[in-house]
This record gives structure tokens, C-alpha cells and sequence, in this order.
């Protein structure tokens, strides 16, 4: 049975790897599940220790947080948010700044996928409106939400599974990764003005462009944002100086705004990244059917007795980051929390994980959104183009990251 769990776990992580399967219509998320249930199928693992093997607290965190985001998004914010800040008085460089600060800000607290989803056709047709090249503003915003969703323990999935797993104190992990992420947001707008200077404007908006645009745009309601901003201020505030846990709190926030007299339910659930949720549930299953053959802590002490520490914060800060372009980080950090024995290893993951996102296209969804976005309203980016943007940004936030932990170690 060892070799029948490893095998399945050996091709789920290639699908994670290759975005799929050969031949078959799967995505990550129908590879994860199909995994779990030939484990579950062929009596690899029974039913009752796969269910037990999904981590629940989180689940609930990230169901909790996708429902705000959903509140947030049909109330209009994003789209208002975005169309105040395209028509303040200020230079295109200034005015990245400005996009960067929100986008961070915004993608530390909701979810940075639904930011990038939400606020780029409409940062699209404002750019185009001014006549400015929206490509800078766009890498801008995928930077930033990756950059800016680092900051927090609920700013994306695998933060939400690392805070969860290792118990990690919200307030601690934020006075931790402030810093770095401040600096990486500077870095990014530093990069991305540096590489576009004297080039940022845009010749060719004509106005069949912008009026295909404004479908996109959800018109504001005042009272449907307020009141998703109050359950996101009530639960950081607990979160910060409640001992309450954070799953029990972020799911009763969830049940108020999905009690609303105007959004009808299936609106707010239609917006859950439920294949998300499948993802992390199937590689739960997944990861500790291999767990129970006790191959990876075999694994482990073979490397160690050829000098390889896995556990060491700086083996781990560099195999974070190749995993995570490879596999993905969700998956990445699935396989290494066992590892997070270290006082900062919990941070230190969470961190570049995250920073790693902005390598290429395919490192985060939050990039895939944008430039799928930016395809729809005739603006095209490509591999190369994002990477020149993408590789600095990386590897100048990761560095600073990296100097910090050395400060602080």
C-alpha cells in the first residue's frame, strides 16, 4: 500500500507542477481531488482519517474571508475605489504609488485574488480614459496584491494555513512582516517607475474600448460596503486583542453579511473560490495519506545525514521559494509546514512563499487574473513583459526579506 500512496502523491504533485494532467481536462484542483479520491477508493486511506485529515479551522478562515471579499465586491468598493483613485490630480507616477499603497493595503485584509479580479477592468478603462498605458498600472496591481497579502496571516490561502497550523499570533506575524512588505511595496513602484519613465502614455484609447469596459463595473452601495468594512474592522480588532479564535469569529462575521435583505445568497456564494477550498481539502488528504507511510520523515533524515537540513530557517527560505514555483505555493507549503520547527520558520514561510508569487505569470493567481483581464479589454501581456517586472520585484522584496531575517536571527 507504501507504493500505491506514494505513486498517487508522486502524479498529484506533477499536476500540480504541470497545471494539470496529460490527456484529461483537470486543472490543479481536479487533480488534488481525483488524488484523494483514488486514496480513499483503492482503501489507501478510509474515509474517516480523510476527513480527519482536513485541516477545518482553515477551510472555515478561508470560506469566512471569501464571503467578506464577495460583500465588498458587490458593493461596489473595488470599482469605486478604483475610479476615485484614477481621477485624482496626480503625475502617472504618483498615481502608481497611490495604486500600489491601495492594492497592498486592500489585499492584506481581503483577498488579494478577488482585489486583482475586481479592481483591474476598472483600472483598465481608467487608464485608457486618461490616455495612459495601463500595462505599469496592471503589473502594479499584481505586484502589490501578492506583495501587500504577505502583510497578514488572512491576506491569502497558504498564510491562512500556516497561521492555523503553527498557531501563530496575528499581531506578532504582522509586526514581523510590516516592514518588509512596506519595503517591497517601495521596491515595486521604484522598479516598475524606473522601467516606465517617460513612456506612460497611450495613444490608442479610443472610445469603442472604454464603453466595452463599463460593463464591467458594479455601481457603489454605500450601505452593502459599510457594512462588510465593519465585520473586516470588528474581526481584525478581535483578531489583534481577543483570545477568541479567529475561525469562530470570521464565520459568525460571514453569517451576518450573508443575513442581508438585499444581496440574496446565492450572489455572495456564487463569488466563494469554492475550487480553493477543494484544492486545499484534497491535498489534506493527499499529504497525510504519504505522512502515514513515514517516507518524508525517511526522506528527511537521509538528508540530514548528508548535510542537508531541511529545518534550518535558510535550507527552508530557499526551498520555499523553488517549490513555489514549481509547485505552487499553496502545495508548497503544505509539504514543508512539518519542517517549520524554528521560531521564525512560520514567518519566514508565510513571507516568501508569498513574495515568490510575483516571479512569473503562472507563480500566483492573483497575475493570471490580471493579465486575463487585461486580455478581455484588448491590452496584451505577455510572459516577457511581466517578467521584467516580475523578476526584479521578486528578487529585490525577497532580499530585503531575507536581511531582515538576518537582523532578526
Amino acid at each position: 500500500m507504501t507504493l500505491t500512496i506514494l505513486s498517487i502523491f508522486v502524479i498529484v504533485y506533477l499536476g500540480m507542477i504541470l497545471g494539470g494532467l496529460p490527456f484529461l481536462q483537470l486543472d490543479r484542483t481536479g487533480v488534488a481531488l481525483l488524488g484523494a479520491i483514488a486514496l480513499i477508493s483503492l482503501d489507501a486511506i478510509s474515509l474517516q482519517d480523510a476527513v480527519a485529515a482536513v485541516h477545518l479551522p482553515t477551510i472555515i478562515l478561508l470560506f469566512s474571508f471569501m464571503v467578506i471579499s464577495a460583500q465588498m465586491r458587490l458593493g461596489g468598493f473595488y470599482s469605486w475605489a478604483t475610479r476615485g483613485l484614477a481621477n485624482l490630480p496626480l503625475s502617472p507616477a504618483r498615481l502608481l504609488g497611490v495604486l500600489i499603497l491601495m492594492a497592498g493595503a486592500l489585499s492584506a485584509v481581503f483577498s488579494n485574488d478577488i482585489v486583482c479580479l475586481a479592481v483591474a477592468p476598472v483600472l483598465v478603462q481608467a487608464c485608457l480614459q486618461r490616455r495612459l498605458d495601463p500595462v505599469p498600472f496592471l503589473l502594479g496591481l499584481a505586484c502589490a496584491a501578492n506583495i501587500g497579502s504577505a502583510a497578514t496571516l488572512i491576506g491569502n490561502p497558504q498564510n491562512i494555513l500556516i497561521g492555523q497550523t503553527l498557531k501563530l499570533a496575528f499581531g506578532d506575524y504582522l509586526a514581523t512582516a510590516a516592514l518588509p512588505v512596506l519595503l517591497g511595496l517601495l521596491a515595486c513602484w521604484g522598479i516598475i517607475a524606473w522601467q516606465t519613465q517617460g513612456r506612460w502614455q497611450h495613444g490608442q484609447a479610443d472610445e469603442a474600448t472604454v464603453q466595452v469596459a463599463d460593463t464591467d463595473e458594479t455601481p457603489p452601495d454605500l450601505w452593502q460596503t459599510g457594512k462588510g468594512l465593519a465585520i473586516a474592522a470588528v474581526l481584525m480588532a478581535l483578531f489583534l486583542f481577543s483570545p477568541l479564535p479567529q475561525e469562530h469569529v470570521a464565520l459568525t462575521g460571514a453569517g451576518l453579511l450573508l443575513m442581508s435583505r438585499k444581496l440574496h445568497s446565492t450572489r455572495m456564494l456564487g463569488l466563494v473560490d469554492w475550487e480553493v477550498l477543494v484544492l486545499f481539502a484534497g491535498l489534506f488528504v493527499v499529504n497525510h495519506a504519504l505522512q502515514s507511510t513515514g517516507l518524508p520523515a525517511e526522506a528527511v533524515r537521509w538528508l540530514a545525514a548528508h548535510g542537508f537540513q531541511l529545518g534550518e530557517p535558510w535550507t527552508l527560505f530557499g526551498t520555499t521559494f523553488v517549490l513555489s514555483n514549481t509547485i505552487s505555493n499553496v502545495p508548497a507549503v503544505m509539504l514543508l509546514l512539518p519542517l517549520a520547527a524554528h521560531p521564525q520558520s512560520g514567518s519566514m514561510m508565510a513571507l516568501v512563499s508569498t513574495l515568490a508569487g510575483n516571479l512569473l505569470i503562472v507563480g500566483s493567481i492573483a497575475n493570471i487574473l490580471v493579465v486575463d483581464a487585461a486580455a478581455r479589454h484588448g491590452v496584451h501581456i505577455d510572459w516577457r513583459r511581466h517578467a521584467r517586472v516580475g523578476v526584479p520585484v521578486t528578487l529585490c522584496s525577497l532580499l530585503i526579506c531575507a536581511l531582515l531575517f538576518a537582523i532578526r536571527m
